[in-house]
């Protein structure tokens, strides 16, 4: 069966073109002269991948992109900016908004081609993503059904790149779902009245954020950022309520995990109130040692991010940091840190 591709291009001449090669490489083609017709298009043929403009009159790509994510059905579909090189400083907006990939004109048959075939590669290795997290549900899930509805979600919807120190999602907006990280690392964090940082928390790969928000229908109470280069999996509300409501095994589950994320908050607090600098900065460094990589040579780590993690500052961080290498408990040539004795740090002294 033909992949079916929608192109939404004002311009007679670039549009008529564009179609005409992709139906030569044997897609099947679909055109809008507008937004409104190809979010409508859209809408109703569902596209295997979008390939649309961000100038035009009526509805512009942006709002295209918008109306398209708002829509459980479209949402996933892949989607491609087509863009001329005055605009390129907006790209970023779009990027940001949840577009794939974008061209910029002109561009070449093979540019073209490639794109395509590279964007439809990617949403095949998502629609084989199990993520680990889904297989630790199996047991309490068992031959309900939830486990594989669960999985059919996050197998439809988009995973989307976030850029290192890139917000995901601000302190007090609407919760509108929960995020899966699917792969790098997301801190959440309260911003203090002195404008100071604490980390609420980190979160890698298989874990996920905004479960209070969820359950508790209210907005998020941090902001989440990437700590590196990360791709999340946002989980829409309705779908989740849903799930929920028909397997209350899964509901269980996601209370265990919002049971565990306040406990940790807790043992966090008890940290800042309780222990010495040397112990919060042992307990830090021990967190992201388990979280890294298995294989991986350490973690990468701004001084910043670890202050606001301790809960101290910045220069006591280098103080602390510069002990523990001289201790051999650590090394540590720029960001990168090695923890070299994770049990020594484990047992550390308060």
């Amino acid at each position: 069966m033909n992949r079916k591709v929608l192109i939404i291009e004002d311009n007679n001449d670039i549009r008529e073109n564009v179609v005409e090669i992709l139906q030569l490489a044997g897609y099947e083609v679909t055109d809008a002269n507008n937004g409104k017709t190809g979010v409508d298009l859209a809408t109703r043929n569902l596209p295997d991948i979008i390939l649309c403009d961000i100038m035009m009159p009526e509805l512009d790509g942006y709002g295209v992109l918008y109306m398209l994510n708002k829509n459980p059905e479209t949402s996933a579909i892949p989607f491609i900016f087509l863009t001329a090189k005055a605009e390129r400083v907006d790209l970023r907006k779009g990027m940001e908004m949840g577009a794939d990939d974008y061209l910029t004109k002109p561009f070449d048959d093979m540019d073209l081609l490639n794109a395509i075939e590279s964007r439809l590669k990617k949403q095949e290795i998502q629609k084989n993503f199990y993520s680990k997290s889904l297989d630790r549900l199996n047991n309490l899930i068992g031959k309900n059904g939830g486990l594989a509805e669960l999985k059919k979600i996050i197998q439809e919807r988009k995973i989307r790149l976030f850029k290192k120190n890139q917000v995901i999602y601000y302190d007090g907006d609407k919760g509108n779902g929960l995020y899966l990280v699917t792969g790098g690392k997301i801190k959440t964090i309260k911003l203090a009245e002195d404008g100071r940082e604490l980390m609420t928390g980190i979160y890698g790969t298989d874990e996920y954020l905004g479960v209070n928000a969820m359950l508790a229908n209210e907005v998020y109470t941090d902001t989440a950022t990437a700590l590196e280069d990360s791709t999340v999996c946002l989980i829409p509300k309705d779908q989740l309520e849903q799930l929920l409501h028909l397997y209350p095994e899964v509901a269980r589950e996601f209370i265990k995990l919002l049971a565990n994320d306040i406990r940790d908050k807790e043992d966090q607090l008890m940290q800042l109130a309780y222990h010495s600098v040397r112990k919060r900065m042992a307990e830090a460094l021990s967190r992201l040692h388990r979280q890294q990589s298995s294989g991986a040579d350490g973690f990468k780590i701004t001084r910043e991010d670890l202050a606001a993690m301790a809960g101290m500052a910045t220069e006591t961080v280098s103080r602390t940091l510069s002990d523990f290498k001289e201790e051999g408990l650590i090394e540590k040539r720029g960001s990168l840190i090695q923890v070299l004795h994770p049990e020594k740090l484990a047992k550390m002294k308060n």
